[in-house]
């Protein structure tokens, strides 16, 4: 018979146990974007890429052609990311790059979070990857997007199927925190959230202007 406990399940994220990825922030791979709004895609990747800074989550940064065709990354990351340190790349499938590797062994850390653009192509190429060489994968699905909602859907599907375990920006900001009585990182996520949080941060802000009230009696 089961006992219940007072412990975080064991696939629950936390800030040391991961390295996030996010990968092809850029203009020319959203301009083809279509599954998902531009303005609310910006909203989720500043949700993510704030939560990694909050939590010092280590991050890899990748770009595809950023010369040549892509564009600079999104304004977002680079302002969560002061220092830069973006590996540009030519292969679609990021994991195929030896820089990657180095990277992801140099962290040490056996579950990979990802998200960028395309879904189906810079996103599966990666967490298929990572699959098939041990590492727990997590794809936050609202902070990627693809050509179309059927070409997203079937990506995710794919994935899911193979193993990876999907969740959203928001979720992912509240899973890192998971208790509002820790107070180190209180005041930084309820911030991020009234700024990129949706409808969530209206009501955080509403609440703590109109009588005082905040999460965990804050």
């Amino acid at each position: 018979m089961a006992t219940a406990t007072a412990a975080p399940g064991k696939t629950l994220l936390t800030p040391g146990d991961h390295t996030l990825i996010l990968i092809d922030f850029q203009p020319q791979m959203a301009f083809a974007t279509h599954s998902i709004d531009a303005n609310l895609l910006r909203t989720h990747v500043a949700l993510v890429a704030g939560a990694a800074r909050v939590f010092d989550v280590p991050t890899i940064l990748t770009t595809v052609a950023e010369k040549s065709f892509s564009g600079p990354m999104f304004t977002e990351l680079k302002e969560a990311f002061p220092d830069g340190g973006a590996i540009d790349r030519t292969s679609m499938n990021t994991w195929e790059d030896p820089r990657i590797a180095e990277r992801v062994n140099a962290l040490g850390k056996s579950r990979i979070v990802l998200a960028g653009l395309w879904t189906s192509v810079c996103i599966v190429g990666p967490a298929l990857s990572a699959l098939d060489q041990g590492f727990e994968v997590y794809v936050i699905a609202d902070a990627c997007g693809d050509v179309s909602t059927e070409a997203h859907d079937r990506a995710m599907d794919r994935m899911v199927q193979a193993g990876v375990r999907p969740l959203t920006s928001l979720q992912y900001l509240l899973e890192l925190q998971r208790d509002w009585a820790r107070g180190k990182t209180y005041d930084a996520v309820v911030n991020l959230a009234k700024k990129s949080g949706g409808a969530y941060g209206l009501g955080l802000l509403y609440a703590k202007t109109m009588f005082g009230g905040g999460e965990g009696g804050h």
